[in-house]
């Protein structure tokens, strides 16, 4: 892998190796962007084929961060890390606390969070030795669960695409077919249903069906089903891809929004949904109430103040639809402008900024 020209080619700042012997320690931290501030993003603990496939994986998804923590409007840049190893048997707490003093080296510039192979345990090992880690259990005044804050993100976002396609945000009698009822899911549809919509849901999960049948009133309907269902919403908040050349056709919805994250398999299936007048909110605005939530953290944890941001998902999601008639491009395109916009306006502010009695040039893009 040529590393500096992939760096250069998306802009990056740095890529961290840290290694640990003694703990079999094996890990790459890839911080994307910081013009907006500290890099936040999960680590990740993963088997993967090849170093190379670490490094793509690790610079791929602290891009993917910058992104949703700019459009989630945290004054935070996009990293993430990747641990090299089987989170099942590899584990071990002297490698967390091995990393934890890699991340404490930084000082600052990349703060973790919990991902795929790592858990609220693995963060507590890490806080051991450095602040720079949300996400901890509560006993250390983290925010707990996620799932309730990013359903709510989702369903706020959802209202907000709502009033594009049916001049109202009002969800009262609307029905909303929703793929996947897992533990984001489970609250969203507990939300659209105080709403008044109507539920239609699948799962592979029978249980999770069930749940929502007897808990919702809501409609089943098997896997296969669940894109060509008569609704006015598809919420797609399980698999990613699912938005792609065979779903497409079969959709008879106004409005895609739901959690999942990489709904569109390739960005031509975003152009398809713009051509055909379907209201898409892009995956990684409004499924970020997650990380504003753990964010939150950084200031010492405030649920109410949390979920006020949260809130703003409404705005995100109104100012994404905005800058695609703007510039009459779908609404994929349009939530990477603003995204991009965003930080070019704060990379002028902030081209120099005064920080603790010194003056600091910061980078300019």
């Amino acid at each position: 892998m040529e590393i500096f020209k992939y760096m250069k080619t998306y802009d990056y700042e740095q890529l961290v190796f840290c290694q640990d012997e003694a703990s079999g320690l094996k890990a790459i931290i890839a911080i994307h962007d910081t013009t907006l501030g500290p890099a936040l993003g999960g680590t990740r603990m993963w088997t993967y084929d090849s170093e190379d496939a670490a490094i793509e994986d690790a610079l791929r998804l602290a891009r993917g961060m910058t992104y949703k923590n700019a459009a989630a409007g945290l004054n935070l840049g996009g990293g993430k890390a990747v641990i090299i190893g089987d989170p099942r048997k590899d584990k071990n707490e002297e490698m967390f606390r091995a990393f934890g003093r890699f991340i404490q080296g930084l000082n600052g510039r990349y703060i973790t969070a919990e991902d795929v192979g790592t858990t609220v345990e693995d963060m507590d090992i890490i806080h051991d030795e450095t602040d720079y880690v949300t996400g901890i259990s509560p006993a250390f005044g983290s925010s707990g669960n996620p799932s309730p804050v990013t359903a709510y993100g989702c369903f706020v976002g959802m209202k907000a695409a709502a009033k594009e396609a049916f001049d109202t945000d009002s969800l009262e009698g609307l029905t909303v077919s929703v793929q996947g009822v897992g533990n984001v899911a489970y609250h969203l549809c507990r939300h659209l249903h105080e709403a008044g919509a109507k539920l239609i849901v699948t799962d592979i999960n029978k249980e999770a069906v069930k749940r929502a049948v007897d808990d919702f009133g809501a409609t089943a309907v098997n896997t296969d089903e669940i894109y060509g269902v008569e609704a006015d919403i598809f919420a797609p908040c399980a698999l990613g891809a699912v938005i792609n050349s065979t779903t497409i056709p079969q959709l008879k919805v106004k409005v895609i929004a739901g959690s999942a994250n990489n709904q569109l398999k390739e960005d031509r299936h975003g152009d398809e949904l713009h051509e055909r007048g379907i209201v898409y909110a892009p995956d990684y605005v409004i499924n970020a109430g997650g990380v504003i939530n753990v964010a939150d953290e950084l200031n010492g944890y405030n649920r109410e103040r949390a979920m006020k941001k949260v809130e703003l998902i409404y705005n995100s999601i109104e100012k994404t639809i905005d800058i695609s008639k703007r510039d009459s491009i779908p609404t994929y395109k349009a939530a990477d402008r603003m995204v991009e916009e965003r930080i070019q306006k704060m990379s002028k502010a902030r081209s120099q900024f005064l920080l603790n009695g010194h003056h600091i040039l910061s980078r300019r893009k």
